[in-house]
């Protein structure tokens, strides 16, 4: 609890000078809207934190008001930017790739072409906890067992029924919710584990050992040889002993990297200023939200696919980064 409760408010310290300068301030230039809507996502999730920590950096830079709303993650994301019903958010480039091509369920079978990459921002591990007298110690152990993923528009949500069948293990139920709504569910016994996807440490799971004696979920070397055939989209990776207070070994994951995204129609000296804004502030992200360490211009290379804005584009060619013309789009 303490650790989140220390996120939270580094993030809530960036932010709450700012949004009171901001109401009085006017944008730096006059053809900008006045204020933008960003999607995050459910408490217990990094987005919730990470979005606002962003945010203020933007708005102290532009003078544009950013408000937050609330949602399911990063599909719902996408669908709201495309939408026009929020102009920026966050996805995993994951379910950004299903949502380009039209594909995955939650699609329907529309593509989401409005959309554009901004920036970079950190990469997800997915893995899990349960509660150490439940004796569940390993991914092959939930065959059977009841199982939480996160919000069903989320990464998470997305991906984890697909790697457990992937992998051959069916849980009995799969239930969704957020992070903060999962974790009380495994404190309850309603769940026999809880699986995410987010920065690193999850607030939740930061949360969840503070209260109980937990088992960190990870993967054995053929799981993780066998995901990341299955789903090119995640790469083999590993997170420190030191991630997460209990842990006391090294956790081998899969993960996959998460962007900023923007509509299509945002200025493109905006979307410039905004950019920059976050990728030339790396310091001051890195004390509002752990996660920011890997918010670097040189991560840019992890997008191959969705186009950038083009301000997006310019200021990271300024920063040194080769952005191929075929991946910018207006």
């Amino acid at each position: 609890m303490q650790r989140r409760h220390m996120l939270a408010g580094a993030a809530f310290g960036l932010t709450a000078g700012g949004l009171l300068r901001a109401a009085h301030a006017q944008p730096r230039n006059a053809s900008w809207p006045r204020a933008l809507n960003m999607g995050t996502a459910a408490p217990g999730g990094t987005y919730a934190l990470y979005g606002p920590a962003w945010g203020q950096l933007v708005q102290e830079a532009t003078g544009v008001n950013i408000s937050y709303r609330t949602t399911q993650g990063p599909n719902q994301n996408i669908i709201l930017v495309q939408r026009r019903e929020v102009e920026i958010g966050m996805t995993t480039m994951g379910v950004a790739l299903q949502a380009w091509n039209g594909q995955g369920a939650w699609t329907q079978g529309n593509k989401f072409n409005d959309i554009r990459a901004l920036f970079p921002m950190y990469d997800t591990p997915f893995h899990g906890i349960s509660l150490k007298r439940s004796g569940i110690t390993q991914m092959s152990q939930l065959a059977g067992k009841n199982i939480g993923v996160g919000p069903r528009g989320g990464t998470p949500g997305t991906y984890f029924p697909l790697i457990m069948d992937a992998l051959g293990y069916r849980p009995a139920a799969v239930r969704y919710g957020s992070g903060s709504d999962m974790s009380g569910q495994l404190q309850d016994g309603l769940l026999d584990a809880f699986l995410f996807a987010s920065g690193v440490p999850i607030p939740a799971f930061s949360e969840a050992e503070t209260q109980s004696e937990v088992n960190f979920l990870d993967y054995t070397a053929e799981e993780v040889a066998k995901l990341t055939r299955a789903f090119p989209e995640l790469s083999a990776g590993t997170l420190p002993a030191s991630t997460y207070r209990s842990a006391g070994r090294e956790l081998r994951v899969v993960g996959m990297f998460n962007f900023a995204i923007g509509h299509k129609s945002l200025p493109e000296d905006l979307v410039y200023e905004m950019v920059k804004a976050v990728l030339g502030q790396n310091e001051r992200l890195k004390q509002a939200i752990a996660a920011g360490s890997e918010t670097l211009a040189s991560n840019a290379s992890k997008n191959s696919f969705l186009p950038y804005h083009p301000g997006a584009a310019r200021y990271l060619r300024e920063a040194g980064q080769t952005i191929p013309d075929n991946l910018v789009l207006a």
